[in-house]
């Protein structure tokens, strides 16, 4: 089991990785952030990527999909955003959002490497 801070080092690794937030999507709140620039503020992108995940287990609650959410891709023209919401017990209402730069990620490593992340973070 890796802690917030060990969980989020980790994912700074992952080829192409540019910054990463520990999210809790109940209140918008970055629990913990690495990574970032001027450009990148972490902080206004949980917040953002919050009102993002809220609709979309709004949407599937409404369609009666009766299924969890693995990741939400978000493709924009030089970066990758992933947004993985933790599955744990301890993890419930919790995320983990990942920003990628596009020529230097490789997507289906990244998202491996964040799924593997997240069965070991611990809350």
């Amino acid at each position: 089991m890796a802690n917030m801070e060990t969980a989020l080092k980790e994912a700074l690794t992952i080829e192409g990785a540019v910054g990463v937030a520990l999210v809790d999507y109940t209140s918008g709140m970055a629990l913990g952030v690495l990574g970032g620039s001027k450009e990148l503020d972490l902080n206004v992108a949980a917040a953002g990527n919050t009102d993002v995940m809220r609709a979309k287990m709004r949407t599937m609650e409404m369609l009666h999909l009766g299924d969890q959410i693995e990741d939400v891709l978000i493709t924009l023209g030089k970066q990758y955003h992933v947004i993985r919401p933790l599955s744990g017990r301890a993890g419930k209402g919790l995320f983990l959002y990942l920003v990628l730069i596009k020529d230097r990620a490789n997507l289906a490593l990244a998202r491996h490497s964040l799924k593997r992340i997240e069965e070991e973070i611990e809350v």
